[in-house]
């Protein structure tokens, strides 16, 4: 089986992970147990997540030029990702305050820095997109820059997988150029007014598309086909923090190695159950061997 070329256009945040049994509702301050400072950011992830998945893959992105910035770096180049593209910008790194509740739910604040500053892709960035066999982008970085990657990937037949994450407006030059699109409960009423019991308005707008919903599972639409429901995988739930992010790089890097989609969703709900089990966003990745132990237990 030949190795998937993924390339990821997003965002590159340090991670300020701080635990405590119950999230702070507002005004209120909640004593915490544990904390960690991790490279995360949704593009980052999924970068990384992708090559623990089993694909080659380059990111294309911002760091600032302060230290949280040498670390990100430093930490995406020693996970395996290609960072040669990777820009540096005067000023800070993005970083995301992450707080994580008893029961594995999150609340996160991110400030973009960098990431707002990763606009006008250069012809040797988009010479890598067109290169790749999957393009997997996201809406942490300005939304013309995601738009132009996914036109120069639709130009080369490049697949065009979007986490239309954060929920913002979406272009419609941009989802014309989507071949799949991935988004939770959230995120799809942000683009269709409707939720979780209508997935196929999805199809208003893209092609095929994939709606998470947590410990529900996911749905997967596509045109001219029945909705096909697949289930979660139950395990012990740590920190849900990067599910989402090791769903969508599996995800990608599954149909990148053309196994058909609804198996290749199955695949991705694998890498999220896999990811939560660990506190953390990069650190909790799955590697691919956690993915096919959890993908091949009975139902």
């Amino acid at each position: 089986m030949q190795q998937t070329r993924v390339a990821v256009v997003g965002s590159a945040n340090m991670d300020l992970v701080g635990t405590a049994p119950a999230l702070p509702r507002p005004g209120e301050t909640v004593l915490g147990s544990d904390f960690v400072m991790l490279p995360g950011g949704k593009g980052a992830n999924q970068a990384v997540a992708a090559v623990r998945a089993g694909a080659s893959c380059v990111f294309l992105g911002a760091i600032g030029s302060d230290a949280f910035g040498v670390t990100l770096r430093a930490r995406i180049t020693a996970a395996g990702v290609d960072t040669a593209h990777l820009r540096v910008v005067y000023g800070s790194s993005g970083v995301a305050l992450v707080m994580v509740g008893g029961a594995g739910e999150n609340a996160i604040l991110v400030t973009p820095g960098a990431n707002e500053a990763f606009t006008g892709l250069t012809d040797d960035e988009l010479a890598a997109v067109r290169e790749a066999d999957v393009l997997v982008a996201q809406l942490e970085v300005p939304v013309e820059t995601v738009t132009a990657a996914a036109l120069a990937a639709r130009s080369a037949d490049t697949r065009v997988v979007l986490n239309a994450a954060p929920a913002r407006p979406v272009p419609a030059e941009l989802l014309a150029a989507v071949d799949l699109l991935v988004v939770n409960e959230t995120e799809a009423h942000a683009l269709t007014g409707r939720g979780a019991d209508e997935p196929t308005a999805l199809l208003e707008l893209v092609p095929r598309a994939v709606l998470t919903l947590g410990g529900q599972g996911a749905w997967y639409v596509e045109r001219d086909r029945p909705a096909v429901h697949v289930p979660a995988v139950k395990v012990d739930v740590v920190d849900t923090t990067a599910a989402g992010d090791a769903f969508t790089a599996a995800l990608a890097v599954a149909w990148g190695e053309g196994r058909e989609l609804v198996e290749a969703v199955h695949w991705a709900a694998a890498a999220g159950a896999a990811c939560v089990r660990k506190l953390g966003a990069s650190v909790a990745l799955p590697r691919r061997v956690e993915i096919d132990e959890l993908f091949s237990r009975p139902a």
